[in-house]
């Protein structure tokens, strides 16, 4: 299946590679680079590339890539859910997938891939399972391996890889039973300068943190299942259920997983919260080669939020600005009203971080600025925006009920629901 798989910082910089059928030279990585230098923005790449030997399947997350190299023709779908699955080990295992952590722990990455793969095949991808086999790094982990000598990999294999669950280990057990439901909805939506929104789309995920003892099997049902569609669930869901039923059944591993994936059904697009209003302008003659920015963010008074028993006003979140400037903008003086703004040179980006946003009267968070001009201005590509909203849906899901059978205790259950934005683009 996989011939090779390289990890790459966001320069090109080749951090890791491994190869199983054979070594696929270095430079598919430049190939690959050619490629995204064509775009504006990482998340534009196709992820499917073909040269003349191999086809690169590739996910980015963060500032790293992950490239698959294929000889043959293999299902597209199942290597790039492989390959997120391998950057959500380097989160669960480090606790971000940035060159910074893969640098640091470059040994443990090459034994996690040496336990994921199996000759270019996957074989263990559960993180009970393999933390069962290769413990997380620690302080206290490195120390003894220094004092010891010995090895941080499992001599012996965990039992859920050979029983009919490996997704969960045997034997957990917890003074406190509780298990948390996050509902997370995503808005992908573009937005022309005048605030009307060309296109959009809702995909939400159920999130679970389980920390339950024994083997509990819960049964997870909605108000209205009629609202989702297109479902993925984690290995532990019995699809047949669902399929009959409508009702999420399953034996769910020990810790943080992610239960389910889905798309809203909306059949008009989706309105946001927040609105984005950019405007540039060229100076007089007397004053040729300079310009101005103005972008305006502000909380509407209607959106297509579903707030269950809201009071008070709308609180909107984690709001940041990631604004790209044309390559004929020499340099750019920048301030803002509300939040900081940073402006990277080099790269021709400003970030403008505003942080919560609500309604205060009659101001308005604005950023300002000047740019000097080398040549003929050419057109802001999109402003990419970023927004959370705690308490909040697009489809107004809700739990009826999450039923335990198979123990005798009875846990506490925890369920919210959180709206924020997936690619938001506003066009300048």
């Amino acid at each position: 299946m996989i011939k090779s798989l390289f990890v790459t910082g966001s320069s090109g910089e080749v951090l890791i590679e491994r190869h199983w059928r054979g070594v696929t030279p270095r430079n598919v990585c430049d190939f690959f680079w050619d490629e995204v230098n064509k775009y504006d923005h990482s998340t534009e790449v196709p992820p499917i590339l073909h040269t003349s030997k191999y086809y690169l399947v590739s996910v980015s997350r963060d500032d790293i890539y992950v490239i698959a190299t294929l000889a043959k023709d293999v299902a597209p779908l199942l290597v790039i859910e492989f390959l997120h699955r391998v950057v959500d080990i380097f989160v669960e295992y480090f606790g971000a997938a940035d060159e910074g952590s893969i640098k640091d722990n470059f040994s443990m990455v090459y034994q996690l891939l040496e336990e994921m793969l199996d000759n270019g095949n996957p074989l263990t991808t559960e993180p009970n399972a393999l933390k069962a086999m290769i413990k997380p790094p620690s302080v206290m982990g490195r120390l003894q391996a220094v004092a010891t000598g010995r090895s941080n990999v499992s001599d012996v294999l965990p039992d859920g890889t050979i029983s009919s669950m490996p997704w969960r280990k045997s034997g957990v057990k917890y003074a406190q039973n509780d298990i948390y439901l996050d509902i997370v909805e995503e808005v992908d939506a573009i937005v022309d300068r005048n605030g009307q929104v060309v296109s959009s789309e809702v995909t939400g995920a159920i999130m679970a943190n389980s920390r339950l003892s024994g083997i509990p099997d819960l049964c997870l049902s909605f108000v209205d299942p009629e609202v989702i569609d297109d479902c993925s669930f984690h290995p532990c869901v019995r699809y047949n259920r669902f399929e009959r039923d409508r009702v999420v059944s399953f034996v769910p591993p020990d810790g943080a997983f992610e239960l389910m994936r889905y798309r809203v059904n909306t059949k008009a697009n989706v309105s946001a919260p927040i609105y984005v209003t950019p405007s540039v302008t060229m100076s007089d003659e007397h004053n040729a080669g300079h310009g101005r920015i103005q972008i305006q963010i502000g909380q509407k008074q209607t959106s297509s939020l579903v707030i269950p028993n809201r009071k008070g006003s709308l609180l909107i979140e984690d709001v940041t600005l990631s604004i790209p400037f044309p390559k004929c903008v020499k340099t750019a003086t920048l301030s803002a009203t509300l939040g900081t703004v940073l402006y990277d040179e080099a790269t021709k980006v400003a970030k403008w971080t505003v942080g919560k946003l609500a309604v205060t009267g009659n101001r308005v968070p604005q950023l300002t600025g000047s740019m000097v001009i080398q040549g003929a201005l050419e057109e802001l590509p999109p402003i990419q925006v970023t927004w959370k909203v705690p308490i909040a849906s697009i489809s107004g899901i809700q739990i009826a009920a999450l039923q335990l059978t198979n123990e005798r205790y009875r846990p506490y259950k925890g369920v919210r629901t959180i709206t924020k934005s997936g690619r938001f683009q506003v066009r300048a």
